[in-house]
Protein backbone atom coordinates (compact mmCIF):
# COMPACT_ATOMS: atom_id res chain seq x y z
CA UNK A 1 0.00 0.00 0.00
CA UNK A 2 1.54 3.27 -1.00
CA UNK A 3 1.79 6.24 1.55
CA UNK A 4 -0.32 8.92 0.45
CA UNK A 5 -0.04 12.76 1.75
CA UNK A 6 0.88 11.32 5.36
CA UNK A 7 2.46 14.75 5.94
CA UNK A 8 -1.12 16.16 4.88
CA UNK A 9 -3.04 15.77 7.68
CA UNK A 10 -5.80 18.48 7.40
CA UNK A 11 -7.17 17.91 10.71
CA UNK A 12 -3.76 18.88 12.45
CA UNK A 13 -3.10 21.67 14.14
CA UNK A 14 0.06 22.53 12.25
CA UNK A 15 -0.98 26.36 10.14
CA UNK A 16 0.14 25.34 6.57
CA UNK A 17 3.27 27.56 5.57
CA UNK A 18 1.29 29.29 3.31
CA UNK A 19 -1.22 30.72 5.83
CA UNK A 20 -0.26 34.50 6.05
CA UNK A 21 -3.73 36.18 8.23
CA UNK A 22 -5.42 33.97 10.23
CA UNK A 23 -8.58 34.73 12.40
CA UNK A 24 -9.35 32.46 14.58
CA UNK A 25 -12.40 32.73 16.88
CA UNK A 26 -12.34 36.70 16.88
CA UNK A 27 -15.41 38.58 18.31
CA UNK A 28 -15.77 42.03 19.02
CA UNK A 29 -18.33 44.61 20.55
CA UNK A 30 -18.84 48.18 20.51
CA UNK A 31 -20.47 48.51 23.38
CA UNK A 32 -23.97 46.46 23.30
CA UNK A 33 -23.52 46.01 19.67
CA UNK A 34 -21.63 42.53 18.21
CA UNK A 35 -19.75 43.89 15.22
CA UNK A 36 -17.52 40.88 14.95
CA UNK A 37 -18.71 37.26 15.73
CA UNK A 38 -16.72 34.10 15.82
CA UNK A 39 -14.92 35.04 12.29
CA UNK A 40 -12.64 32.14 11.10
CA UNK A 41 -10.90 32.96 7.96
CA UNK A 42 -7.72 31.75 6.55
CA UNK A 43 -5.94 34.47 3.85
CA UNK A 44 -2.76 32.68 1.79
CA UNK A 45 0.18 34.05 -0.09
CA UNK A 46 -0.53 35.56 -2.63
CA UNK A 47 -4.13 35.40 -1.95
CA UNK A 48 -6.62 38.54 -3.00
CA UNK A 49 -9.77 38.21 -0.91
CA UNK A 50 -12.27 40.94 -1.54
CA UNK A 51 -14.97 41.33 1.64
CA UNK A 52 -18.06 42.79 0.75
CA UNK A 53 -21.55 42.84 2.14
CA UNK A 54 -24.35 45.66 3.23
CA UNK A 55 -22.74 48.43 5.09
CA UNK A 56 -23.13 47.80 8.94
CA UNK A 57 -21.83 43.97 8.20
CA UNK A 58 -18.45 44.30 10.06
CA UNK A 59 -16.63 44.39 6.88
CA UNK A 60 -14.15 47.47 7.51
CA UNK A 61 -13.82 46.55 11.66
CA UNK A 62 -12.81 43.06 10.45
CA UNK A 63 -9.99 44.84 8.27
CA UNK A 64 -8.50 46.88 11.38
CA UNK A 65 -8.08 44.30 13.29
CA UNK A 66 -5.94 42.64 11.22
CA UNK A 67 -3.28 45.50 11.98
CA UNK A 68 -4.56 46.07 15.12
CA UNK A 69 -6.21 49.61 14.23
CA UNK A 70 -9.03 48.09 16.25
CA UNK A 71 -8.64 45.46 19.67
CA UNK A 72 -10.52 42.78 19.54
CA UNK A 73 -12.72 40.87 22.59
CA UNK A 74 -11.76 37.65 22.19
CA UNK A 75 -9.83 35.08 19.74
CA UNK A 76 -6.91 35.31 17.85
CA UNK A 77 -5.06 36.61 14.87
CA UNK A 78 -1.66 35.61 13.32
CA UNK A 79 0.60 37.20 10.57
CA UNK A 80 2.77 34.88 9.21
CA UNK A 81 2.56 32.52 12.30
CA UNK A 82 3.17 35.54 15.11
CA UNK A 83 0.51 36.40 16.91
CA UNK A 84 -0.38 40.10 17.06
CA UNK A 85 1.64 42.51 19.18
CA UNK A 86 -0.26 44.40 21.93
CA UNK A 87 1.65 48.10 21.42
CA UNK A 88 5.19 49.45 21.36
CA UNK A 89 7.74 49.08 19.23
CA UNK A 90 6.44 45.81 18.35
CA UNK A 91 3.36 46.91 16.95
CA UNK A 92 4.84 49.20 14.83
CA UNK A 93 6.76 46.87 13.36
CA UNK A 94 3.91 44.51 12.76
CA UNK A 95 1.98 47.67 11.02
CA UNK A 96 5.04 48.56 8.73
CA UNK A 97 4.31 44.40 7.51
CA UNK A 98 0.69 45.24 6.77
CA UNK A 99 0.23 48.01 4.51
CA UNK A 100 -3.29 49.71 4.73
CA UNK A 101 -5.03 51.89 2.50
CA UNK A 102 -8.27 53.76 4.16
CA UNK A 103 -10.77 55.21 2.75
CA UNK A 104 -9.61 59.06 3.22
CA UNK A 105 -6.08 58.87 2.09
CA UNK A 106 -4.55 60.37 5.15
CA UNK A 107 -1.66 61.86 4.33
CA UNK A 108 0.33 64.18 5.90
CA UNK A 109 -0.81 67.49 4.13
CA UNK A 110 2.70 69.75 5.20
CA UNK A 111 4.51 67.01 3.57
CA UNK A 112 5.79 66.53 -0.09
CA UNK A 113 4.60 63.11 -2.04
CA UNK A 114 8.08 62.24 -2.04
CA UNK A 115 8.47 62.80 1.90
CA UNK A 116 5.31 60.91 2.33
CA UNK A 117 6.67 58.06 0.65
CA UNK A 118 9.79 57.82 2.18
CA UNK A 119 8.80 59.03 6.07
CA UNK A 120 8.31 55.40 7.17
CA UNK A 121 10.98 53.66 5.27
CA UNK A 122 13.20 56.40 7.38
CA UNK A 123 11.27 55.99 10.73
CA UNK A 124 10.80 52.17 11.20
CA UNK A 125 13.23 50.72 8.34
CA UNK A 126 15.50 52.45 9.11
CA UNK A 127 16.61 53.01 5.45
CA UNK A 128 18.79 55.00 4.15
CA UNK A 129 17.69 58.39 2.68
CA UNK A 130 19.10 58.27 -0.72
CA UNK A 131 18.06 54.26 -0.78
CA UNK A 132 14.31 55.43 0.55
CA UNK A 133 13.92 58.24 -1.88
CA UNK A 134 14.93 56.34 -4.64
CA UNK A 135 12.78 53.71 -3.76
CA UNK A 136 9.47 55.99 -3.44
CA UNK A 137 10.44 57.41 -6.83
CA UNK A 138 10.20 54.17 -8.38
CA UNK A 139 6.68 53.08 -6.31
CA UNK A 140 5.37 56.57 -7.63
CA UNK A 141 6.14 55.77 -10.83
CA UNK A 142 5.07 52.23 -10.65
CA UNK A 143 1.30 53.73 -9.56
CA UNK A 144 1.52 56.55 -12.24
CA UNK A 145 2.35 59.36 -10.15
CA UNK A 146 5.77 59.68 -10.88
CA UNK A 147 5.82 63.44 -11.98
CA UNK A 148 3.83 64.84 -8.62
CA UNK A 149 6.69 63.49 -6.25
CA UNK A 150 7.58 67.19 -5.13
CA UNK A 151 3.92 68.57 -4.97
CA UNK A 152 1.99 68.69 -1.62
CA UNK A 153 -0.94 66.12 -1.17
CA UNK A 154 -3.59 69.18 -1.75
CA UNK A 155 -2.25 70.02 -4.86
CA UNK A 156 -3.57 66.16 -5.91
CA UNK A 157 -6.53 65.06 -7.14
CA UNK A 158 -8.28 62.16 -5.06
CA UNK A 159 -7.41 59.51 -7.15
CA UNK A 160 -3.74 60.58 -7.16
CA UNK A 161 -3.85 61.24 -3.14
CA UNK A 162 -4.93 57.17 -3.09
CA UNK A 163 -1.92 56.14 -5.63
CA UNK A 164 0.41 58.17 -3.14
CA UNK A 165 -1.35 56.65 -0.64
CA UNK A 166 -0.59 52.91 -1.85
CA UNK A 167 3.16 53.81 -2.99
CA UNK A 168 3.62 54.31 0.51
CA UNK A 169 2.42 51.26 2.13
CA UNK A 170 4.45 49.53 -0.73
CA UNK A 171 7.65 51.30 0.26
CA UNK A 172 7.31 49.38 3.86
CA UNK A 173 7.57 45.98 1.72
CA UNK A 174 4.63 44.81 3.48
CA UNK A 175 3.64 40.82 3.33
CA UNK A 176 0.13 41.90 2.92
CA UNK A 177 -1.68 44.72 2.16
CA UNK A 178 -5.54 45.73 3.19
CA UNK A 179 -7.37 48.52 1.71
CA UNK A 180 -10.77 49.76 3.42
CA UNK A 181 -13.24 51.06 0.86
CA UNK A 182 -10.41 52.83 -0.78
CA UNK A 183 -12.48 54.08 -3.51
CA UNK A 184 -15.37 55.20 -1.87
CA UNK A 185 -14.20 58.71 -1.25
CA UNK A 186 -13.10 59.19 -4.46
CA UNK A 187 -15.20 60.77 -7.99
CA UNK A 188 -16.59 58.46 -10.30
CA UNK A 189 -13.85 59.17 -12.78
CA UNK A 190 -10.69 58.72 -10.62
CA UNK A 191 -12.57 55.47 -9.24
CA UNK A 192 -11.01 53.14 -11.93
CA UNK A 193 -7.36 54.60 -11.50
CA UNK A 194 -7.31 53.14 -8.26
CA UNK A 195 -8.58 50.05 -9.17
CA UNK A 196 -6.13 49.58 -11.82
CA UNK A 197 -3.24 50.12 -9.63
CA UNK A 198 -5.16 47.51 -7.49
CA UNK A 199 -5.57 45.33 -10.20
CA UNK A 200 -1.90 45.49 -11.10
CA UNK A 201 -0.41 44.87 -7.53
CA UNK A 202 -2.89 41.30 -7.67
CA UNK A 203 -1.13 40.26 -10.56
CA UNK A 204 1.99 41.05 -9.28
CA UNK A 205 0.88 38.48 -6.34
CA UNK A 206 0.57 40.84 -3.61
CA UNK A 207 -1.60 39.87 -0.63
CA UNK A 208 -4.52 41.88 -0.46
CA UNK A 209 -7.52 42.13 1.81
CA UNK A 210 -10.07 44.78 -0.23
CA UNK A 211 -13.04 46.13 1.55
CA UNK A 212 -14.68 47.49 -1.44
CA UNK A 213 -18.43 48.03 -2.94
CA UNK A 214 -16.61 47.73 -6.51
CA UNK A 215 -18.08 44.72 -7.90
CA UNK A 216 -16.23 44.23 -11.00
CA UNK A 217 -12.99 44.91 -9.05
CA UNK A 218 -14.19 41.69 -6.65
CA UNK A 219 -15.15 39.69 -9.79
CA UNK A 220 -12.14 40.13 -11.95
CA UNK A 221 -9.61 40.43 -9.65
CA UNK A 222 -10.16 38.33 -6.01
CA UNK A 223 -9.35 34.90 -5.50
CA UNK A 224 -12.18 34.75 -3.07
CA UNK A 225 -15.23 36.29 -2.12
CA UNK A 226 -15.61 37.06 1.62
CA UNK A 227 -19.59 37.89 2.36
CA UNK A 228 -20.28 39.28 5.30
CA UNK A 229 -23.71 40.28 7.27
CA UNK A 230 -24.82 41.24 10.86
CA UNK A 231 -21.25 40.86 11.72
CA UNK A 232 -20.98 36.68 10.35
CA UNK A 233 -19.10 35.58 7.10
CA UNK A 234 -22.12 34.18 5.29
CA UNK A 235 -20.44 33.09 2.72
CA UNK A 236 -16.46 32.84 1.12
CA UNK A 237 -16.00 31.36 -2.43
CA UNK A 238 -14.09 32.08 -5.45
CA UNK A 239 -15.71 35.09 -7.57
CA UNK A 240 -17.75 33.10 -10.18
CA UNK A 241 -19.27 30.78 -7.86
CA UNK A 242 -19.93 33.82 -5.80
CA UNK A 243 -21.08 36.23 -8.10
CA UNK A 244 -23.38 33.57 -10.52
CA UNK A 245 -24.60 31.17 -7.91
CA UNK A 246 -24.43 32.49 -4.35
CA UNK A 247 -25.99 29.94 -1.76
CA UNK A 248 -27.14 31.99 0.95
CA UNK A 249 -30.18 34.17 0.73
CA UNK A 250 -28.52 36.67 2.28
CA UNK A 251 -26.04 37.09 -0.50
CA UNK A 252 -28.61 36.61 -2.94
CA UNK A 253 -30.72 39.11 -1.75
CA UNK A 254 -27.08 41.61 -1.60
CA UNK A 255 -26.66 40.87 -5.20
CA UNK A 256 -30.28 41.44 -6.39
CA UNK A 257 -30.23 44.78 -5.03
CA UNK A 258 -26.89 46.43 -6.04
CA UNK A 259 -26.43 43.87 -9.37
CA UNK A 260 -29.58 44.94 -11.12
CA UNK A 261 -30.46 48.45 -10.21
Amino acid sequence: MSEVSVTKDPGGPAPAADDLVVLAGVNKHFGALHVLQDIDLTIKRGEVVVVIGPSGSGKSTLCRTINRLETVDSGSITIDGKPLPQEGRELARLRADVGMVFQSFNLFAHKTVLENVTLGQLKVRKADKRAAEQKARALLDRVGVGTQADKYPAQLSGGQQQRVAIARALAMDPKVMLFDEPTSALDPEMINEVLEVMQQLARDGMTMVVVTHEMGFARSAANRVVFMADGRIVESAEPTQFFDNPRSDRAKDFLSKILHH
